[in-house]
């Protein structure tokens, strides 16, 4: 169920329809768009979007689409039913071009008998459709490539054709004599040709010689300046070519009503093929579409969920790429547990684009259209969407703002349930804000209390705590930079946002002194809590940051482990070739060395051990010793290699298989133990136990301490302490640093309320103390003396101030606090 009625209009989806349809080929596909609807259907919504995702594939892919004919010649099949009718020339065209590209169309999706199915929702689609090659190739046989009656599409229309040909080429050369005739005379100029009027050929002459020629004038030219005449000649054959045409259109009209008659009988499904037509049409227009937004085609589950990460909508897409600006993508999550989300915030901060996004998201995915969000998203299924936004003030059914907005609230309590996703802006507004907020408050609990879904932004500050403090409801800030005084347009979930009523107000230069009365009236609990609202947000900012910071160096971590991994891998094979390798190469050696020993025996025998003789063989035995041992230095390097590889791996399976270290036990002191006095840093060592007492030596010195005064430190935790206060991480000083060269030795608080410019004097004192000031210089104005006596009283309370004082005169005097730090 969709409410209201203009829900469409009201979302952006009727401009969605409008894109859609600019992108059809016929109207079959138009048609198509105009009946599209939401659907509550889990297997009705899979199935549309798995088309348009493989039509989005197919406009990816190689081969190319057959989109070239689409003809919607439905209304002629139609009127072609009564006997005695036929198709003319362009339908019968149009017929036969259509039906070729049905006919590419079905052959493009079924696969042959060894090709694999690519486009398996399509290919359903197209599974039963019939195709009319006969009835295309009848068509050939009667049009020719232009769409016009052949000259052999009976041999009767043949031969009068021919005929034709032969009259008007006897009535050409007829005129052609006499033109010539009347150039040579003077009474027609040379560069003059037959003419075709009213389908018979003539010359034109001009008025003054027309009685030169003899035949019949038919007509003359606007300006009066040329008259166009039969001659007499020709009038004979130019009849005869009247009635030869008029034999040739009933011939025509005989060979189109006997085609009419074969095609009469197929219409039904010939017109069955055209609604497969306007289904591919219409599926192609979506896929357009969603090429244009960067749409996908998202997880889908039968279940009610939005878990929705940079989602966009589609036409702030459309409209800002024009601009070539970037739109702000949406995060967004609704479960079970937390089902409602209460967005609050600064107005014109994007609360209202949530809220038309998701609904026309919701409503486009059910429609079976592919939505512009990260692939990671996961999407449900609601049964109904209820949204209220804007004004639907109605002078005809005497209904106010307010009314509307409980008219529709009246709808919504009585038909959510589970399975519904309510979307309403502005909660509460349009009356008096106490009562309104009450009714809102009673409201959202029914909608809790019934399961349903929701997006609701609001100001009220009931709602807030509400949502806070109810199970199934959960807070959501449009976030706003409070420096730049602009909105970032980004959903925070988690807290409520503040309406930076008090800051708009002053940037847009409300007196100050209204400003205040306002803020008086309202009293300081709600400024503060609204202070401290935006101070969650800033933080919250803050570590989101630095959550991400950390989440890019996990994924860093992540790919050196992967790649040291891989080398490892490809080490331990390099490792095993080079042991197979040096294994043949010392099988080799070996070889060689038993030939070469015998060899040199042999030698020696043969020389019957002469001296000088043994003497040679004995160099060349040691030669060969020489490079066999520079050979085996060479292998004892790489098992050296080789052992070093296999003990670290060793040490690295021992520490694996490591026994579990005892577990530390705070409460039990031993002999040996690390203990230090409750409430110290010093530790020391348990030399001896005395009952209740324990001999502990602090460094060189020994006492005897009671057990009940000592507390048992880990080694692990007393080398952390000693690291905590000797060593700073690289991260650090490097913050530091940046924090030093960027760091400004003044401050201008002029012009800020009191506990705005002592709570950033804070920060900036604090700044100056970490990176190292000696003096900073903090510009408040003199006025009535009130800032600069809060200021001094604060920086009388900081340790690390040693002196603060007024600037000289001439560099400002007491408009300026000057302050020495330690």
């Amino acid at each position: 169920m969709i409410y209201p009625q203009n829900f469409e209009q009201k979302t952006g989806f009727d401009k969605v329809r409008r894109l859609i349809s600019d992108k059809c080929l016929s109207p079959l596909g138009q048609e198509r768009v105009a009946e599209m609807e939401f659907s509550a259907d889990y297997t009705t919504v899979i199935e549309r979007l798995e088309q348009t995702d493989e039509f989005v594939r197919i406009l990816h892919g190689e081969v190319e689409f057959p989109a070239s004919f689409f003809f919607d010649v439905r209304y002629s099949l139609k009127r072609i039913r009564p006997e005695g009718t036929w198709l003319d020339e362009k339908e019968l065209f149009d017929l036969k071009r259509s039906l070729q590209t049905i006919n590419d169309i079905v052959r493009f999706f079924r696969p042959t008998d060894e090709e694999e199915i690519a486009y398996p929702a399509l290919t359903a689609l197209a599974g039963d459709i019939l195709v009319f090659p006969q009835l295309i190739g009848k068509i050939d046989s009667i049009l020719d490539k232009f769409g016009k009656v052949k000259d052999n599409a009976s041999p009767t229309l043949a031969q009068i054709r021919k005929e034709i040909t032969a009259t008007m080429s006897g009535i050409s050369r007829s005129l052609q004599s006499i033109l010539r005739n009347a150039q040579s005379e003077g009474v027609v100029d040379k560069d003059v040709t037959p003419t075709m009027r009213d389908g018979r050929l003539m010359i034109p002459v001009a008025p003054a010689f027309k009685r030169k020629i003899k035949g019949i004038v038919h007509d003359e030219s606007a300006s009066g300046k040329t008259v166009f005449i039969e001659p007499e000649v020709v009038v004979e054959a130019n009849n005869r070519v009247r009635e030869l045409e008029g034999d040739e259109r009933r011939e025509i009209m005989k060979i189109l009503t006997e085609f009419t008659n074969i095609v009469r009988p197929m219409v039904p499904d010939i017109l069955q093929s055209y609604e497969f037509m306007a289904d591919i049409d219409f599926i192609r227009a979506k896929a357009l579409f969603a090429e244009q937004v960067k749409g996908i085609k998202p997880v889908v589950e039968n279940i009610q969920q939005v878990d929705w990460a940079r989602a966009v909508h589609p036409l702030l897409y459309l409209s800002l790429q024009k601009q070539d600006k970037q739109v702000i993508p949406l995060d967004i999550t609704l479960t079970e547990e937390k089902r409602i989300l209460i967005i609050s915030g600064p107005n014109a901060g994007g609360k209202s684009v949530c809220l038309k996004t998701v609904g026309l998201l919701q409503y486009m995915l059910q429609c079976g259209l592919l939505i512009p969000l990260h692939e990671s998203s996961r999407t449900g299924i609601f049964a109904s969407i209820f949204i209220d936004i804007g004004d639907e003030q109605s002078i005809e059914n005497d209904l106010s703002t307010y009314s509307s907005h409980l008219t529709n609230m009246k709808h919504f309590v009585r038909n959510c349930n589970e399975k519904t996703i309510i979307l309403i802006d502005e909660f509460g507004s349009g009356t008096e804000p106490q009562i309104g907020g009450a009714i809102a408050e009673a409201l959202l609990d029914r909608f809790n209390r019934n399961r349903c879904f929701g997006v609701i932004t609001t100001h009220y500050q009931n709602l807030k705590h509400f949502a806070e403090d109810t199970e199934g409801i959960v807070n959501g800030a449009m976030l706003y930079d409070r420096h730049l005084m602009q909105p970032l347009f980004k959903l925070s979930i988690g807290n409520p946002g503040s309406s930076f009523a008090v800051e708009i107000a002053r940037k847009i230069g409300l007196p100050e002194d209204v400003i205040a009365d306002a803020s008086a009236k309202v009293g300081s609990d709600y400024i503060d809590m609204d202070k401290y609202l935006q101070d969650i947000v800033r933080d919250k900012r803050y570590w989101e940051s630095k959550r991400q910071n950390i989440r890019q160096r996990e994924k860093k971590l992540e790919d050196i482990t992967e790649r040291y991994e891989k080398d490892l891998a490809e080490v331990n094979k390099q490792r095993k070739e080079i042991m197979r390798e040096a294994k043949a190469e010392a099988q080799r050696i070996l070889s060689e060395a038993n030939a070469k020993i015998e060899n040199t025996i042999r030698e020696i025998k043969e020389a019957q051990a002469e001296k000088e003789q043994t003497k040679l063989a004995r160099k060349a035995l040691d030669e060969f010793k020489a490079s066999v041992s520079s050979t085996g230095e060479e292998d004892d390097k790489i098992a050296r290699k080789m052992a070093k590889l296999q003990e670290r791996k060793e040490r690295k399976k021992q520490k694996q298989n490591a026994p579990a270290k005892p577990v530390f036990n705070r409460d039990v002191i031993e002999v040996g133990d690390n203990v230090r006095l409750k409430g110290q840093v010093s530790a020391g060592t348990v030399m001896e136990l005395q009952g209740k007492q324990a001999v502990v030596a602090f460094g060189m010195i020994k006492s005897t301490v009671k057990l009940e005064q000592l507390e048992k430190v880990s080694k692990g935790q007393i080398k952390k302490e000693i690291q905590k206060s000797t060593f700073v991480s690289s991260d650090t000083a490097d913050h530091m640093h940046e924090k030093k060269l960027n760091f400004k030795q003044e401050i201008d608080v002029r012009g800020m309320r009191g506990d705005e410019a002592l709570q950033t004097v804070t920060y900036f004192i604090d700044d100056a103390i970490q990176v190292g000031a000696s003096k900073v210089r903090i510009l408040h104005g003199t006025g009535t003396g009130i800032l600069r006596q809060l200021i001094r009283d604060y920086l009388h309370s900081v340790p690390g101030v040693r002196h603060y004082h007024d600037e000289h005169v001439q560099l400002g005097g007491a408009g300026i606090t000057v302050v020495e730090l330690d």
